[in-house]
């Protein structure tokens, strides 16, 4: 049976994946790398030495999430393991996997107990769980060519900023005309990035969270009552993550929870609550349901150059009622100075992926105040690094 997500967050079973992987080794690295300081201009091997410890000290600060997104973009709970035993058991080259092991022990990512025998670190455990290890073969299995070889697509069209979602990075690296969700899907990939899609938000406050948007006051108070008035529409909202985790925060909500997306992936639905109604949609058609409390995007604009999104919003625009429908973009809002690392990271995968951007808060306001025609009432802060939420809403009439 799948483990049980709380309210905010993983549930306990997986709490390790947003928590340090080996705070008890902090003091000691900190004043190792104090002692190495003082001496390590004495020798290269010196340097050497320090560049190891501080990249243990990083790993051991980080959660494996940001290990996962920073890489990115079997187990045998804590005993240690032979590597003879291991290949044996999983029908692998026990010199291949000798190898193999031996790097990553090297590289911190495993712990050696003795020659040829290795342990689990928390990063490493983390691996077997769906959201963190599928991830990896959802980013980078079928679409790490694209950052690779982003050089030789830029240099044969004279160093512009990409913005042609028919002409990105990655399809120029595989000879395809698939975009990078087409060409996932073609390879396999379709569920193992479900799972990533599901890793986005861990650890962090949940947009639903009463000290990040007051869902209440502004969209439960003043709602259609109705059961069968639409409340909440989650427009792209892949296998239902997020309508998932607001039911469970707001349970009694007025009227439907319905999740809309592309039938192959409503088809991957496995376990969702009944609650949500399912809905097989494509955001660049005619935006079905009228007239609903709030439409929610997560990571959709993001995807696409500022004219796709133009279209989209466009749809949904066509679907909002005036001065009652709120439509709520969850995604980064760059600031012009300090970036956090987290969403140019994503700003660099939607470049070589997808021809896109992450957005600073002067590129949404130009693209859904100047070109799409909504006003923007307010940006709501999920706290730094995190994702925020642009609350939108149909401009009023003038007399």
């Amino acid at each position: 049976m799948p483990a049980q997500r709380t309210e905010s967050g993983p549930s306990t079973a997986d709490v390790f994946i947003i928590e340090p992987n080996n705070t008890e080794a902090v003091p000691a690295l900190l004043e190792q790398i104090k002692k190495d300081f003082d001496v390590f201009n004495a020798s290269n091997q010196g340097r050497k030495d320090l560049v190891i410890k501080c990249r243990a000290l990083v790993q051991a600060l980080e959660t494996p999430r940001e290990t996962m997104l920073y890489h990115c973009w079997a187990q045998n709970g804590d005993n240690p393991q032979k590597v003879d035993d291991l290949a044996a058991n999983l029908g692998i080259d026990n010199v291949l996997l000798s190898r193999l092991m031996r790097h990553l022990s090297a590289m911190g990512y495993l712990v050696e107990t003795e020659a040829n025998e290795y342990r689990l670190t928390n990063y490493t455990k983390a691996m077997g769980i769906p959201v963190i290890g599928n991830s990896y073969l959802a980013m980078l299995s079928c679409t790490s060519a694209g950052p690779m070889r982003f050089h030789e697509f830029s240099r044969k069209r004279g160093w512009v900023n990409p913005t042609d979602a028919k002409d990105t990075a990655m399809m120029y690296a595989y000879g395809t005309k698939m975009d990078a969700f087409a060409w996932q899907r073609f390879l396999g990939y379709g569920t193992h990035f479900n799972d990533h899609m599901g890793s986005y938000d861990l650890g962090c406050l949940p947009w639903m969270a009463p000290s990040f948007y007051p869902v209440k006051q502004r969209l439960i108070d003043g709602a259609d009552t109705d059961p069968e008035a639409p409340f909440l529409v989650d427009i792209g909202g892949n296998v239902g993550h997020d309508l998932a985790r607001f039911h469970k925060f707001y349970p009694k909500a007025p009227g439907k929870l319905i999740l809309q997306d592309l039938p192959v992936v409503i088809g991957q639905i496995e376990d969702l609550d009944p609650a949500i109604i399912r809905m097989e949609y494509d955001f660049h058609m005619e935006q079905p349901i009228k007239g609903a409390r709030a439409y929610y995007m997560h990571t959709c604009l993001h995807d696409w150059p500022d004219d796709v999104c133009n279209s989209i919003l466009a749809r949904v625009k066509a679907a909002m009622k005036r001065g009652y429908s709120r439509l709520l973009i969850h995604e980064h809002v760059i600031p012009e100075t300090g970036a956090y690392w987290e969403a140019t990271a994503m700003d660099m995968v939607m470049l070589t992926l997808l021809s896109a951007q992450e957005r600073t808060r002067a590129a949404w306001y130009n693209l859904i105040e100047t070109r799409a025609g909504l006003n923007i009432i307010k940006i709501w802060s999920g706290g730094k690094g995190a994702q925020s939420l642009i609350e939108c809403e149909l401009l009023m009439e003038c007399n």
